[in-house]
């Protein structure tokens, strides 16, 4: 049997810290030598496919996640690229231009006072558009497109998936934001989203939240991300989705349960 996971071990960025890359292949691709895939881009790919790299020794099921949609014939085929965090996930997944108050480039909390040091989100955002995704594109046989490049993670990597598709509306054509991690940035957040929400012509969103832990604590947030959405023309269960899961907390295991539902939404058929 081919190997159907691949991994860059240590992938080098002239933008940020080298970091794992694991690339899952779907059944065909050994097989169907003339057929081109969508491609998925994912936050914490330690977390993704091996319970025993993961963070809370849980991982998300996507590999057994995507062979159970592909059965039920509710998804294309598709690449699934798990970007591995670092220690600076926090810095990496921070969306930096909802700030409008800085120090010497240094983000404070303003709850805490807890100074977090430099930013690095803009420039992994720049290793995702500028490096990586050209040389998946240049070795395996994607469709390179907006509309078949999907980004999605969760907590901070939600909001960074967001940050993504704002930034970048010309690469990505959907984010899959599980419990975006609002509070870090509060209103600011909001107020970036409302300047630059994408073209609901050719992008899709879909967000969700727990009820219990800090997912508790998103629902508002997400009310108010809603209404802009619907203000820039999205239309929910169309091209935006956004689901309440009662009694769903902020950890992996929860995660795991509903990640075909997003993947289904960027990738379905």
């Amino acid at each position: 049997m081919r190997v159907q996971t691949i991994r860059w071990d240590n992938h080098f960025s002239q933008f940020i810290d080298p970091r794992n890359v694991d690339i899952w292949l779907p059944p065909s691709y050994h097989e169907q030598s003339m057929q081109y895939y969508p491609v998925v881009y994912m936050q914490d790919g330690q977390n993704l496919f091996n319970r025993k790299e993961a963070f809370a020794k849980v991982d998300w099921g996507v590999v057994t996640a995507m062979h159970r949609l592909l059965r039920t014939g509710k998804v294309r085929e598709a690449i699934i690229v798990g970007i591995w965090n670092t220690n600076k996930r926090v810095q990496e997944y921070l969306p930096w231009k909802p700030f409008t108050e800085t120090s010497r480039g240094q983000v404070v909390y303003k709850k805490s006072q807890k100074k977090i040091g430099e930013v690095y989100s803009d420039a992994y955002l720049k290793f995702l558009v500028e490096e990586l995704k050209p040389q998946i594109d240049r070795q395996f046989r994607t469709l390179p497109g907006q509309g078949d490049t999907s980004i999605m993670g969760s907590s901070m990597g939600g909001l960074i998936s967001l940050y993504a598709i704002c930034e970048y509306p010309h690469i990505f054509g959907g984010a899959g934001c599980v419990s975006t991690h609002w509070p870090i940035l509060k209103q600011l957040m909001i107020n970036y989203l409302k300047a630059h929400l994408p073209d609901p012509d050719t992008h899709r969103f879909y967000f969700d939240f727990g009820t219990e832990g800090i997912d508790a604590e998103y629902e508002n947030y997400q009310t108010k991300a809603d209404k802009v959405l619907q203000k820039g023309g999205y239309v929910a269960g169309e091209n935006w989705i956004t689901r309440k899961f009662e009694g769903h907390s902020h950890h992996e295991s929860y995660w795991r349960k509903r990640v075909h539902i997003p993947l289904a939404f960027l990738i379905g058929k």
